[in-house]
Protein backbone atom coordinates (compact mmCIF):
# COMPACT_ATOMS: atom_id res chain seq x y z
CA UNK A 1 0.00 0.00 0.00
CA UNK A 2 2.50 2.46 0.71
CA UNK A 3 4.23 1.80 -2.51
CA UNK A 4 0.68 2.67 -4.07
CA UNK A 5 1.23 5.89 -2.33
CA UNK A 6 4.55 6.57 -3.80
CA UNK A 7 3.60 5.94 -7.45
CA UNK A 8 -0.31 7.83 -6.76
CA UNK A 9 -2.13 4.66 -8.13
CA UNK A 10 -5.36 6.56 -9.52
CA UNK A 11 -2.80 8.84 -11.24
CA UNK A 12 -1.69 5.67 -12.62
CA UNK A 13 -4.92 3.97 -13.45
CA UNK A 14 -5.83 7.90 -15.39
CA UNK A 15 -3.29 7.56 -17.58
CA UNK A 16 -3.11 3.31 -18.29
CA UNK A 17 -4.22 4.01 -21.94
CA UNK A 18 -1.53 6.63 -22.60
CA UNK A 19 1.06 4.42 -20.73
CA UNK A 20 -0.02 1.60 -23.07
CA UNK A 21 0.43 3.24 -26.43
CA UNK A 22 3.52 5.64 -25.43
CA UNK A 23 5.35 2.41 -24.66
CA UNK A 24 4.22 0.29 -27.64
CA UNK A 25 5.19 3.20 -29.87
CA UNK A 26 8.73 3.85 -28.57
CA UNK A 27 9.40 0.16 -28.70
CA UNK A 28 8.15 -0.05 -32.67
CA UNK A 29 10.53 2.86 -32.94
CA UNK A 30 13.28 1.81 -31.51
CA UNK A 31 13.20 -1.54 -32.45
CA UNK A 32 13.40 -0.42 -36.09
CA UNK A 33 16.43 1.65 -35.58
CA UNK A 34 17.59 -1.45 -34.07
CA UNK A 35 17.09 -3.48 -36.66
CA UNK A 36 18.54 -1.05 -39.12
CA UNK A 37 21.28 1.04 -37.19
CA UNK A 38 22.19 -1.02 -34.15
CA UNK A 39 24.82 -2.93 -33.02
CA UNK A 40 25.73 -6.28 -34.01
CA UNK A 41 28.48 -7.08 -32.07
CA UNK A 42 30.43 -6.65 -28.62
CA UNK A 43 33.35 -4.48 -28.94
CA UNK A 44 36.12 -2.58 -27.24
CA UNK A 45 36.65 -2.60 -23.50
CA UNK A 46 32.76 -4.09 -23.44
CA UNK A 47 33.96 -7.15 -24.70
CA UNK A 48 37.42 -7.26 -22.72
CA UNK A 49 35.51 -7.58 -19.70
CA UNK A 50 32.67 -9.83 -20.29
CA UNK A 51 34.78 -12.31 -22.02
CA UNK A 52 37.32 -12.25 -19.29
CA UNK A 53 34.37 -12.24 -16.43
CA UNK A 54 32.88 -14.91 -18.06
CA UNK A 55 35.95 -17.73 -19.41
CA UNK A 56 38.09 -16.63 -16.07
CA UNK A 57 35.72 -15.02 -13.31
CA UNK A 58 37.61 -12.00 -13.79
CA UNK A 59 36.04 -8.59 -14.15
CA UNK A 60 39.24 -7.36 -15.56
CA UNK A 61 40.46 -5.64 -18.98
CA UNK A 62 44.21 -5.97 -18.62
CA UNK A 63 45.77 -8.96 -18.03
CA UNK A 64 49.71 -9.66 -17.29
CA UNK A 65 50.72 -13.34 -18.36
CA UNK A 66 48.27 -14.87 -16.39
CA UNK A 67 47.47 -12.32 -13.88
CA UNK A 68 44.22 -10.37 -14.70
CA UNK A 69 44.18 -6.85 -12.88
CA UNK A 70 40.93 -6.35 -11.60
CA UNK A 71 38.75 -3.52 -13.48
CA UNK A 72 39.26 0.20 -11.99
CA UNK A 73 38.50 2.09 -15.05
CA UNK A 74 35.05 1.21 -16.54
CA UNK A 75 31.96 1.14 -13.81
CA UNK A 76 30.97 -2.17 -13.06
CA UNK A 77 26.79 -1.82 -13.81
CA UNK A 78 26.93 -2.35 -17.35
CA UNK A 79 29.69 -5.04 -17.42
CA UNK A 80 27.62 -7.13 -15.02
CA UNK A 81 24.47 -6.25 -17.25
CA UNK A 82 25.88 -7.88 -20.21
CA UNK A 83 27.28 -10.38 -18.26
CA UNK A 84 23.46 -11.54 -17.11
CA UNK A 85 22.69 -12.10 -20.63
CA UNK A 86 26.20 -13.92 -21.26
CA UNK A 87 25.01 -16.52 -18.87
CA UNK A 88 21.93 -17.02 -20.58
CA UNK A 89 23.00 -16.72 -24.37
CA UNK A 90 27.27 -17.28 -24.23
CA UNK A 91 29.06 -14.71 -25.86
CA UNK A 92 27.81 -14.92 -29.22
CA UNK A 93 25.57 -12.93 -31.77
CA UNK A 94 22.96 -13.56 -29.84
CA UNK A 95 23.94 -12.09 -26.21
CA UNK A 96 24.08 -8.52 -28.49
CA UNK A 97 20.26 -8.91 -29.62
CA UNK A 98 19.33 -9.85 -26.10
CA UNK A 99 21.51 -7.11 -24.85
CA UNK A 100 19.74 -4.52 -27.46
CA UNK A 101 15.98 -6.19 -26.58
CA UNK A 102 16.48 -4.99 -22.67
CA UNK A 103 17.42 -1.68 -23.81
CA UNK A 104 14.85 -1.09 -25.70
CA UNK A 105 12.06 -2.10 -22.84
CA UNK A 106 14.04 -0.15 -20.48
CA UNK A 107 14.37 3.22 -23.42
CA UNK A 108 10.69 2.89 -23.41
CA UNK A 109 9.49 2.46 -19.89
CA UNK A 110 12.11 5.44 -19.18
CA UNK A 111 9.32 7.48 -20.99
CA UNK A 112 6.53 6.79 -18.48
CA UNK A 113 9.03 7.80 -15.94
CA UNK A 114 9.82 10.87 -17.62
CA UNK A 115 5.75 11.30 -18.61
CA UNK A 116 5.56 11.40 -14.47
CA UNK A 117 8.35 13.79 -13.84
CA UNK A 118 6.24 16.41 -16.42
CA UNK A 119 3.27 16.33 -14.74
CA UNK A 120 4.93 17.27 -11.56
CA UNK A 121 5.11 20.90 -13.98
CA UNK A 122 2.51 21.38 -16.19
CA UNK A 123 -1.23 19.70 -17.22
CA UNK A 124 -1.77 16.55 -18.74
CA UNK A 125 -2.02 17.64 -22.29
CA UNK A 126 1.48 19.55 -22.07
CA UNK A 127 2.74 16.69 -20.08
CA UNK A 128 1.84 14.19 -22.71
CA UNK A 129 3.09 16.53 -25.37
CA UNK A 130 6.51 16.51 -23.92
CA UNK A 131 6.76 12.93 -23.00
CA UNK A 132 5.87 12.32 -27.04
CA UNK A 133 8.80 14.26 -27.85
CA UNK A 134 11.38 12.68 -25.32
CA UNK A 135 9.84 9.24 -26.80
CA UNK A 136 10.77 10.06 -30.22
CA UNK A 137 13.86 11.88 -30.03
CA UNK A 138 16.24 10.91 -32.14
CA UNK A 139 19.61 10.54 -30.04
CA UNK A 140 17.46 8.74 -27.46
CA UNK A 141 15.63 6.21 -29.67
CA UNK A 142 19.13 5.81 -31.43
CA UNK A 143 21.06 5.42 -28.08
CA UNK A 144 18.74 1.79 -26.99
CA UNK A 145 20.31 0.32 -30.10
CA UNK A 146 24.12 0.91 -28.78
CA UNK A 147 26.11 -1.26 -26.46
CA UNK A 148 26.28 1.42 -24.24
CA UNK A 149 25.18 2.53 -20.57
CA UNK A 150 23.44 5.39 -21.30
CA UNK A 151 20.14 3.58 -21.20
CA UNK A 152 20.17 2.32 -17.90
CA UNK A 153 21.44 5.47 -16.86
CA UNK A 154 19.38 7.57 -17.99
CA UNK A 155 16.27 5.82 -16.77
CA UNK A 156 17.85 5.41 -13.09
CA UNK A 157 18.52 9.11 -13.23
CA UNK A 158 15.05 10.28 -14.37
CA UNK A 159 13.59 7.36 -11.63
CA UNK A 160 16.38 8.94 -9.21
CA UNK A 161 14.88 12.52 -10.41
CA UNK A 162 11.08 11.67 -9.81
CA UNK A 163 11.49 10.08 -6.41
CA UNK A 164 13.12 13.18 -5.19
CA UNK A 165 9.67 14.85 -6.76
CA UNK A 166 7.69 13.00 -4.71
CA UNK A 167 9.87 13.49 -1.56
CA UNK A 168 8.79 17.01 -1.54
CA UNK A 169 5.47 15.68 -0.78
CA UNK A 170 5.57 12.09 0.68
CA UNK A 171 8.65 11.43 3.27
CA UNK A 172 7.80 7.42 4.15
CA UNK A 173 10.99 5.63 4.89
CA UNK A 174 10.59 3.34 1.52
CA UNK A 175 11.43 6.51 -0.30
CA UNK A 176 14.23 7.08 1.37
CA UNK A 177 15.39 3.39 0.91
CA UNK A 178 14.88 3.56 -2.79
CA UNK A 179 16.73 6.83 -3.43
CA UNK A 180 19.42 5.34 -1.39
CA UNK A 181 19.07 1.63 -3.39
CA UNK A 182 18.71 3.74 -7.16
CA UNK A 183 21.60 6.27 -6.11
CA UNK A 184 24.24 3.34 -5.09
CA UNK A 185 23.65 1.66 -8.57
CA UNK A 186 23.96 4.85 -10.31
CA UNK A 187 27.18 5.68 -8.76
CA UNK A 188 28.31 1.74 -10.23
CA UNK A 189 27.04 3.09 -13.31
CA UNK A 190 28.59 6.90 -13.90
CA UNK A 191 31.02 7.77 -11.03
CA UNK A 192 29.99 11.98 -11.53
CA UNK A 193 26.78 11.00 -10.46
CA UNK A 194 28.37 11.54 -6.74
CA UNK A 195 28.27 15.10 -7.85
CA UNK A 196 24.83 14.91 -8.67
CA UNK A 197 23.43 13.37 -5.58
CA UNK A 198 26.10 15.83 -3.15
CA UNK A 199 24.09 18.98 -4.78
CA UNK A 200 20.94 17.24 -4.57
CA UNK A 201 21.15 16.48 -0.83
CA UNK A 202 21.93 19.76 0.02
CA UNK A 203 18.88 21.39 -2.25
CA UNK A 204 16.28 19.36 -0.37
CA UNK A 205 18.16 20.34 2.98
CA UNK A 206 18.25 23.97 2.30
CA UNK A 207 15.39 24.49 0.44
CA UNK A 208 12.06 21.41 1.17
CA UNK A 209 13.56 20.61 4.62
CA UNK A 210 14.65 17.51 4.75
CA UNK A 211 15.42 15.84 7.88
CA UNK A 212 19.38 15.45 7.74
CA UNK A 213 18.27 11.95 9.31
CA UNK A 214 16.14 11.01 6.42
CA UNK A 215 19.23 12.54 4.41
CA UNK A 216 21.95 10.37 5.97
CA UNK A 217 20.03 7.17 5.96
CA UNK A 218 19.36 7.56 2.20
CA UNK A 219 23.12 8.12 2.25
CA UNK A 220 24.00 5.13 4.37
CA UNK A 221 21.64 3.41 2.10
CA UNK A 222 23.59 4.09 -0.79
CA UNK A 223 26.97 3.19 0.68
CA UNK A 224 26.12 -0.57 1.20
CA UNK A 225 24.27 -0.33 -2.07
CA UNK A 226 28.05 0.01 -3.32
CA UNK A 227 29.58 -1.63 -0.68
CA UNK A 228 30.59 -4.87 -2.35
CA UNK A 229 32.09 -3.56 -5.50
CA UNK A 230 34.20 -1.17 -2.46
CA UNK A 231 35.22 -4.73 -0.60
CA UNK A 232 36.12 -6.22 -3.90
CA UNK A 233 38.56 -3.68 -4.43
CA UNK A 234 39.79 -3.57 -0.75
CA UNK A 235 40.64 -7.09 -1.26
CA UNK A 236 42.00 -6.24 -4.52
CA UNK A 237 44.10 -3.15 -4.00
CA UNK A 238 44.03 -3.41 -0.08
CA UNK A 239 42.80 0.32 -0.15
CA UNK A 240 39.16 1.97 -0.44
CA UNK A 241 38.95 2.83 -3.94
CA UNK A 242 36.19 3.36 -6.33
CA UNK A 243 37.28 3.71 -9.36
CA UNK A 244 40.87 4.73 -11.39
CA UNK A 245 40.72 6.76 -14.67
CA UNK A 246 40.47 10.18 -13.34
CA UNK A 247 43.68 11.24 -14.56
CA UNK A 248 43.38 9.57 -18.00
CA UNK A 249 39.80 11.47 -18.77
CA UNK A 250 41.65 14.72 -17.81
CA UNK A 251 44.62 14.19 -20.05
CA UNK A 252 42.24 12.96 -22.62
CA UNK A 253 40.30 16.70 -22.55
CA UNK A 254 44.03 18.53 -21.72
CA UNK A 255 46.61 18.17 -23.80
CA UNK A 256 47.91 19.99 -27.00
CA UNK A 257 46.17 17.91 -29.28
CA UNK A 258 42.79 18.28 -27.59
CA UNK A 259 39.19 19.42 -28.71
CA UNK A 260 35.89 19.29 -27.73
CA UNK A 261 35.68 15.61 -27.90
CA UNK A 262 39.35 15.46 -26.53
CA UNK A 263 42.68 13.25 -28.17
CA UNK A 264 42.99 9.90 -27.39
CA UNK A 265 47.17 9.27 -29.06
CA UNK A 266 49.50 9.37 -26.66
CA UNK A 267 52.81 11.26 -27.86
CA UNK A 268 56.13 8.81 -27.52
CA UNK A 269 57.54 10.60 -24.66
CA UNK A 270 54.34 9.73 -22.67
CA UNK A 271 53.92 6.59 -24.25
CA UNK A 272 57.47 5.51 -23.05
CA UNK A 273 56.57 6.64 -19.53
CA UNK A 274 53.65 4.39 -19.14
CA UNK A 275 55.76 1.38 -20.51
CA UNK A 276 57.78 2.26 -17.48
CA UNK A 277 54.74 1.69 -14.93
CA UNK A 278 55.12 -1.46 -13.01
CA UNK A 279 53.27 -4.59 -14.34
CA UNK A 280 51.29 -5.22 -11.23
CA UNK A 281 47.95 -4.65 -9.07
CA UNK A 282 48.29 -1.26 -8.88
CA UNK A 283 49.60 -1.07 -12.51
CA UNK A 284 46.04 1.41 -13.58
CA UNK A 285 46.13 3.18 -10.62
CA UNK A 286 49.60 4.38 -11.38
CA UNK A 287 49.52 4.32 -15.09
CA UNK A 288 46.64 7.00 -14.46
CA UNK A 289 48.53 9.31 -12.04
CA UNK A 290 51.17 10.01 -15.25
CA UNK A 291 47.90 10.93 -17.36
CA UNK A 292 47.35 13.16 -14.55
CA UNK A 293 50.55 14.87 -14.25
CA UNK A 294 50.90 15.20 -17.94
CA UNK A 295 47.58 17.49 -18.02
CA UNK A 296 48.61 18.97 -14.94
CA UNK A 297 51.70 20.59 -16.70
CA UNK A 298 49.60 21.24 -19.77
CA UNK A 299 47.14 23.26 -17.92
CA UNK A 300 49.66 25.14 -15.88
CA UNK A 301 51.58 26.06 -19.24
CA UNK A 302 48.59 27.49 -20.89
CA UNK A 303 45.16 27.99 -18.56
CA UNK A 304 43.63 30.55 -20.84
CA UNK A 305 43.43 28.34 -24.23
CA UNK A 306 41.96 25.26 -21.54
CA UNK A 307 39.53 27.56 -20.04
CA UNK A 308 38.76 28.76 -23.51
CA UNK A 309 38.34 25.18 -24.67
CA UNK A 310 36.49 23.86 -21.46
CA UNK A 311 33.58 27.30 -22.65
CA UNK A 312 33.65 25.71 -25.80
CA UNK A 313 32.59 22.33 -24.61
CA UNK A 314 30.08 24.22 -22.85
CA UNK A 315 28.57 25.43 -25.93
CA UNK A 316 29.16 22.13 -27.73
CA UNK A 317 27.35 20.39 -24.86
CA UNK A 318 24.08 22.21 -24.53
CA UNK A 319 23.67 23.57 -28.18
CA UNK A 320 25.76 21.58 -31.24
CA UNK A 321 29.15 20.90 -32.05
CA UNK A 322 30.97 22.76 -34.86
CA UNK A 323 33.81 20.55 -34.87
CA UNK A 324 32.32 16.76 -34.87
CA UNK A 325 34.61 13.90 -35.92
CA UNK A 326 31.57 11.65 -35.58
CA UNK A 327 29.77 10.08 -38.50
CA UNK A 328 25.89 11.64 -39.45
CA UNK A 329 26.67 14.21 -36.34
CA UNK A 330 25.57 16.86 -38.91
CA UNK A 331 22.54 14.63 -40.07
CA UNK A 332 19.69 17.18 -40.38
CA UNK A 333 17.86 14.39 -38.25
CA UNK A 334 20.02 14.92 -35.45
CA UNK A 335 21.39 18.20 -35.25
CA UNK A 336 17.53 20.09 -36.20
CA UNK A 337 16.10 18.65 -32.87
CA UNK A 338 19.07 19.54 -30.67
CA UNK A 339 19.18 22.89 -32.12
CA UNK A 340 15.80 23.69 -31.81
CA UNK A 341 15.67 22.14 -28.33
CA UNK A 342 18.71 24.05 -26.87
CA UNK A 343 17.00 27.30 -28.24
CA UNK A 344 13.61 26.83 -26.82
CA UNK A 345 14.85 25.76 -23.31
CA UNK A 346 16.87 28.87 -23.51
CA UNK A 347 13.70 30.99 -23.86
CA UNK A 348 12.19 29.21 -21.23
CA UNK A 349 14.87 29.32 -19.09
CA UNK A 350 14.31 33.05 -19.17
CA UNK A 351 10.19 32.58 -18.60
CA UNK A 352 10.15 30.05 -16.40
CA UNK A 353 8.37 30.75 -12.63
CA UNK A 354 11.46 30.96 -10.63
CA UNK A 355 9.84 30.79 -7.58
CA UNK A 356 8.95 27.17 -8.06
CA UNK A 357 11.41 25.02 -6.53
CA UNK A 358 11.28 21.78 -8.24
CA UNK A 359 11.79 23.56 -11.66
CA UNK A 360 14.96 25.27 -10.05
CA UNK A 361 16.09 22.24 -8.33
CA UNK A 362 16.14 20.48 -12.05
CA UNK A 363 17.76 23.78 -13.62
CA UNK A 364 20.42 23.54 -11.00
CA UNK A 365 20.95 19.93 -11.99
CA UNK A 366 20.76 20.56 -15.51
CA UNK A 367 23.86 23.05 -14.78
CA UNK A 368 25.82 20.95 -12.38
CA UNK A 369 25.42 18.13 -15.60
CA UNK A 370 26.75 20.65 -18.09
CA UNK A 371 29.54 21.71 -15.65
CA UNK A 372 31.11 18.27 -14.86
CA UNK A 373 30.55 17.12 -18.52
CA UNK A 374 32.20 20.24 -19.92
CA UNK A 375 35.33 19.88 -18.14
CA UNK A 376 36.34 16.28 -19.64
CA UNK A 377 35.69 15.26 -23.39
CA UNK A 378 32.25 15.82 -24.37
CA UNK A 379 31.57 12.73 -26.58
CA UNK A 380 27.61 13.04 -29.13
CA UNK A 381 25.61 10.76 -26.78
CA UNK A 382 26.82 12.92 -23.52
CA UNK A 383 23.92 15.17 -24.77
CA UNK A 384 21.11 13.05 -23.79
CA UNK A 385 21.90 13.56 -19.93
CA UNK A 386 20.21 17.56 -20.69
CA UNK A 387 17.30 16.53 -23.24
CA UNK A 388 14.84 15.86 -20.59
CA UNK A 389 15.84 19.37 -18.54
CA UNK A 390 15.69 20.83 -21.83
CA UNK A 391 12.97 19.49 -22.43
CA UNK A 392 10.85 20.81 -19.74
CA UNK A 393 12.12 24.19 -19.83
CA UNK A 394 10.79 24.25 -23.61
CA UNK A 395 7.54 23.24 -22.30
CA UNK A 396 7.75 26.21 -19.86
CA UNK A 397 8.20 28.61 -23.13
CA UNK A 398 5.54 26.89 -24.51
CA UNK A 399 3.24 27.03 -21.49
CA UNK A 400 3.84 30.77 -21.35
CA UNK A 401 2.88 31.61 -24.57
CA UNK A 402 -0.41 29.53 -24.55
CA UNK A 403 -1.52 31.24 -21.32
CA UNK A 404 -0.48 34.99 -23.00
CA UNK A 405 -2.25 33.44 -25.96
CA UNK A 406 -5.50 32.30 -23.94
CA UNK A 407 -4.85 36.15 -21.82
CA UNK A 408 -5.13 37.90 -25.04
CA UNK A 409 -8.37 36.58 -26.08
Amino acid sequence: MNLLKILNHRFLEKNFNFYILIFLSGMIARSFIALNYGDKVLENEWKILVYNLYNFNSFSMLKFDDFFVPNLWMPPIYGYFIYLHALIFGIEEKLVISVIISQIIISSLTTLVFFNIVTFFFKREISILGSIIFCFFPIIVFSSSQISSVTIYLFLFLLFIFFLLKLTKNKSNLLILSIGIISGILVLTRRDFILIYFFSLIYFFLFFRVNWKKILLTTLVLAITISPYLIRNYIAFDKIILHSGFGFNVWKAYNPKAKVEGYYIEEEELISKIENVKKDVNYRINQDKIYLKEAKKYILDDPIKYFKLFLKRIYSFYFLDLNSTYENYYNLIHTLPNLLLSILSILGLIVCKKKNLSLNYLILIMFVILFIYSFFAILPRYKIYIIPFQIILSLSFLDFLLKKLIKKN
